[in-house]
């Protein structure tokens, strides 16, 4: 349960939600803070981003109830508590399940996630075309490999850009380090 004004989320031991069986967390990761209307987040530099619904917290966030929170690979899940509207908690539900990639699936997720390591502003993950390029395989064969891992990751939606979905799940669950995004 939060209470008072403020509570710090990291993975030092004096933080008021403490996280430190991930190594993604840094020691002092992210704030939320209530301003009576509600509760907000905001990232303190963290290395590894804090994420709400799966999109990066670059400035501060307004919570709502139901919210998912990701700091390196644990998610919370922000929640109204009761019918009393001002009290809020969050709940820590662990490490979220990495799916078992084969070999070939990881070449693809690291040419689909490649672009967005890239210095470029407006990062778009790499299209079909680009990844059966750079793999030296079939469009077909990339399009059957996304196939499975949509259904790995449990992007079943097909009218949302699951392509971007996948490449956002694979950095935030951390499958991909910095520097396999740069070696080509």
């Amino acid at each position: 349960m939060l209470t008072g004004d403020r509570a710090t989320v990291g993975a030092e031991r004096s933080n008021h939600v403490c996280v430190d069986d991930d190594p993604a967390v840094s020691r002092l990761h992210a704030v939320v803070e209530n301003y009576g209307s509600g509760w907000t987040l905001r990232d303190l530099g963290s290395r590894n981003g804090t994420y709400v619904n799966g999109e990066r917290v670059l400035a501060e966030r307004m919570l709502r109830a139901g919210d998912e929170v990701r700091i390196g690979s644990t998610r919370l899940v922000f929640r109204e508590s009761g019918g009393d509207r001002e009290a809020r908690r969050t709940q820590v539900l662990g490490p979220v399940a990495q799916p078992d990639l084969t070999r070939r699936e990881r070449d693809v997720l690291r040419a689909l996630c490649r672009p967005l390591a890239s210095s470029d502003p407006f990062r778009q993950p790499a299209s079909i075309k680009a990844i059966a390029t750079e793999l030296v395989v079939t469009e077909a064969a990339v399009k059957q490999h996304l196939l499975h891992l949509y259904d790995k990751f449990g992007l079943n939606d097909p009218a949302e850009n699951r392509r971007l979905r996948l490449a956002n799940e694979t950095i935030l669950r951390g499958l991909l380090n910095p520097t396999e995004l740069r070696e080509h």
